[in-house]
């Protein structure tokens, strides 16, 4: 038996889920208590050292690595902590693994009373910006990348950050204002005046002032939320830090946010349907869940920054450099009620996205397929969409409904309509099922390895497809982008090293090439006369290691694409090689597996593609719209002049009335009709299907 299979209880999962919105459930916060710190310190580093599939030792290097991930959660932005400050913490860099061995945990104590401090002389700072007017005439930047600033040397820096930090803020509220004054008013010009009584129009200035105000309130209520944290807080953050440092998936899970890990599998859930994580003080969209409202509204995406919260119509709530657990609070709510999210995008771009809270019930996740025809062209081909590899684990293996049969059916709907070819789309699919990514993958090839899998003792083990039947053996393109991960991954990279696709879209998908086992901490305490020192929460480690068939690791690298798209977020840094202390690519050998014997054309279908992107207006735009995004992220200094704010606004307006369609393609949606619509105009299933078109042209002998 391996050391994985002996933790109790286990759950091993392949999607990047960290937090759910719908299922986050704060329990009380605990005071902070050195002895259970003391235990709860041992325990995880028992788990890490021992199971971790790294086998990392929990030395000085791993000290450095857990105190840089612990200063970012502490303060990202830089907009609290003095260099002073930093360097005094910074005495703990290499001592982590010292305090842990020894049970005696300073870092998060010392670092919750100065973060006390300066919260307090930050807050005492800003109403006193915020008190006068800013001038918007003076030429100077913001630097808006927290990755290039450094922490301030004294009060006076750090009171010229937060001024022009304010008053890009408060410029934008002013305009914000502004523009909904202009619209009540010209709502009012339509009615008649029985109707409508005119409301007094307030000048600019008084506007100013109302900005001043209202960016006042919010950071008034950012700064108590802060001031609420306990040093039991600090704490669970200090482990997690510990945690991440041996990667990216391994996680320590407090009490308040230990989470049922395959909520995206099946049941309903009630919210939005978004999974977040928190990173460099910002919390940001890992995956939508399939049929939930986020990804039946279309804007929401992964990558995504929530800024701000709002319930409705009322005043939003900064939620950066706040807990995860109270942006899940505020963005968690009935159904049926609205909630307003003040987004940043992967580009830069900053978008409003109003969501109506909804139960999501599993049948809104399954497969979905159509039959698309090309203008001028009766000829059919058909497209599926298999949105998560899902498995319903709680009704049993042999009769639960799961994405391997229901695709099966889809299949067998499309072949009856004599389709000439089969696009599979897996863009933005999270993972899931490890059993159907096998099973579906075997759905496509006779019978053979599908993927290997190494564990922590260097194990391997196959997992094939044993049935000698396929059930669609005509040509096949499967679409991906940066988003797909782990189990899209396994049936990718196995249907390319099969020759039995053409793999179509980004450059690379996301790279999760690894397993996870859910540890709950309660159910492993060394000693039986500890019970008083429960809840301890959960660790959720990385126990094992995905290989393709051809030995090269899904991990890290991600699957290339035979033929590379255009692509929207292209200067997006998204995915696995972009993650601190992320694991490495590596190979083991190939396993014994038998690919089709001719090989794909991909040289002259690249060339064709090319071609065609060239003179394709959907394409361009894509390509327009990608450079557009590289030049925000790379030129991250913001102007403070209005008139500068202004142009940037409208310039951010006009690039999203027009990318909306292009920036979550092929997503659910309820209304079957507008789903179907949607697909049938894609620019990248429109460009698959003509690559099945080539491949027929092309006389290659195994489809013409």
């Amino acid at each position: 038996m391996t050391i994985y299979r002996r933790l109790i209880p286990l759950l091993l999962i392949l999607c990047t889920t960290l937090t759910s919105l719908a299922t986050a459930s704060p329990l009380p916060n605990q005071e902070f208590d050195p002895q259970r710190a003391k235990l709860l310190g041992f325990i995880v580093s028992q788990h890490l050292t021992r199971h971790h599939y790294s086998h990392k030792i929990l030395n000085d290097d791993l000290s450095v690595a857990a105190f840089d991930l612990y200063l970012k959660q502490l303060d990202a932005q830089k907009r609290f902590l003095l260099t002073t400050d930093v360097k005094m913490l910074a005495a703990y860099e290499s001592y982590i693994d010292n305090e842990i061995r020894r049970g005696m945990i300073h870092l998060p104590v010392y670092s919750a009373q100065i973060m006390t401090e300066r919260i307090e002389v930050v807050r005492e700072m800003v109403a006193q910006l915020l008190t006068h007017p800013f001038s918007f005439d003076r030429p100077e930047q913001l630097e808006t990348d927290n990755k290039k600033l450094e922490f301030c040397n004294d009060g006076d820096q750090l009171r010229e950050r937060w001024r022009k930090t304010l008053k890009y803020q408060v410029a934008n509220r002013f305009l914000d204002l502004k523009e909904d004054a202009d619209r009540t008013r010209e709502e009012a010009e339509n009615k008649t005046a029985d109707t409508v009584k005119p409301q007094p129009e307030l000048s600019d200035d008084e506007l100013r002032q109302q900005a001043r105000e209202k960016v006042a309130k919010r950071y008034n209520h950012l700064f108590t939320r802060m001031l609420k944290e306990q040093e039991q807080e600090h704490f669970s953050r200090y482990l997690n830090a510990i945690s991440r440092a041996y990667d990216p998936h391994s996680n320590y899970l407090p009490p308040a946010q230990k989470e049922d890990f395959d909520i995206h599998m099946r049941g309903s859930l009630e919210g939005i349907g978004a999974l977040l994580r928190e990173e460099d003080g910002y919390i940001k969209v890992v995956s939508l869940i399939p049929g939930g409202a986020a990804e039946q509204e279309g804007q929401l995406g992964s990558e995504d920054i929530i800024l701000k919260v709002a319930e409705g119509d009322n005043e939003p709530v900064d939620i950066t450099d706040t807990r995860i657990r109270d942006a899940v609070t505020l963005i968690r709510g009935p159904k049926d009620t609205e909630v307003r999210l003040h987004v940043k995008k992967p580009d830069g771009t900053r978008r409003i996205i109003s969501i109506i809270r909804k139960v999501v019930q599993i049948q809104d996740t399954f497969v979905k397929s159509t039959v698309i025809t090309l203008p001028g062209s009766d000829i059919p081909y058909g497209y599926l969409k298999i949105p998560s590899f899902y498995r319903d684990f709680q009704n049993g293996n042999h009769n639960a409904r799961n994405v391997t049969d229901d695709t099966r059916k889809e299949l067998n709907k499309l072949i009856k309509q004599n389709i000439s070819g089969l696009i599979i789309d897996l863009r933005n699919n999270g993972g899931g099922s490890l059993t159907d990514a096998v099973d579906t993958s075997g759905l496509f090839i006779e019978q053979g390895p599908i993927v290997q899998i190494k564990d922590s003792t260097g194990k391997i083990e196959v997992l094939a497809d044993e049935d000698p039947k396929i059930n669609y053996a005509g040509p096949l393109i499967v679409l991906v982008n940066k988003f797909s991960a782990s189990a899209s991954e396994i049936l990718a990279g196995a249907l390319q090293d099969y020759h039995r696709a053409i793999i179509v879209g980004s450059k690379h998908t996301h790279g999760k090439g690894t397993v996870q086992a859910v540890i709950d901490l309660d159910n492993n305490l060394p000693l039986r006369n500890m019970e008083q020192f429960k809840p301890l929460g959960a660790l959720k480690i990385t126990v094992q290691k995905f290989y393709r068939i051809s030995g090269g690791s899904t991990q890290y690298r991600g699957i290339v694409p035979d033929v590379i798209l255009p692509d929207r977020f292209e200067a997006v840094k998204s995915g696995e090689q972009y993650i601190d202390y992320s694991m490495p690519w590596d190979t083991i050998l190939s396993t014994k597996y038998a690919p089709l014997p001719d090989t794909l054309p991909t040289d002259q279908l690249k060339k064709n593609t090319q071609q065609r992107i060239a003179n394709n207006e959907q394409m361009q735009h894509i390509i327009e719209l990608a450079a557009k995004a590289r030049q925000r992220i790379e030129h991250s200094q913001r102007s403070l002049t209005m008139a500068d704010i202004i142009a940037e606004r409208r310039t951010l307006l006009d690039d999203e009335k027009t990318d909306k369609e292009l920036t979550h393609p092929g997503s659910s949606s309820s209304n079957d009709k507008d789903w179907q619509e949607k697909t049938h105009k894609d620019p990248y299933v429109l460009e698959a299907i003509k690559l099945i078109r080539d491949l027929q042209r092309l006389n290659w002998s195994r489809f013409s």
